[in-house]
């Protein structure tokens, strides 16, 4: 068996919120790139308010937009080597 190299990436992720309204930025810097990704919550006024689903709502999004932008990247990439297209699949 191979010997495995842990690896660690660190994602930092910023909040700006107001009453009713969370908005999220997610980074990723590996190697010479970084990647970025955003996300957005609303609160019904109807709902009850827990800001803390909004973060995470928000977050999740973030998190969610950033993967698809890592993806999309990898897949670039993988099309360079080919030299045609490809299907990546998160």
């Amino acid at each position: 068996m191979e010997d495995m190299k842990e690896k660690v990436w660190t994602i930092s992720v910023d909040l700006q919120e107001t009453d009713d309204d969370t908005q999220a930025t997610a980074h990723l810097k590996v190697g010479d790139k970084t990647y970025g990704g955003w996300g957005r919550a609303r609160r019904n006024p109807e709902d009850p308010n827990v800001p803390r689903i909004g973060d995470e709502l928000a977050v999740s999004r973030a998190l969610s937009d950033l993967s698809h932008h890592l993806i999309d990247d990898v897949a670039a990439e993988i099309e360079r080597f080919e030299g045609n297209p490809v299907s990546v699949h998160p």
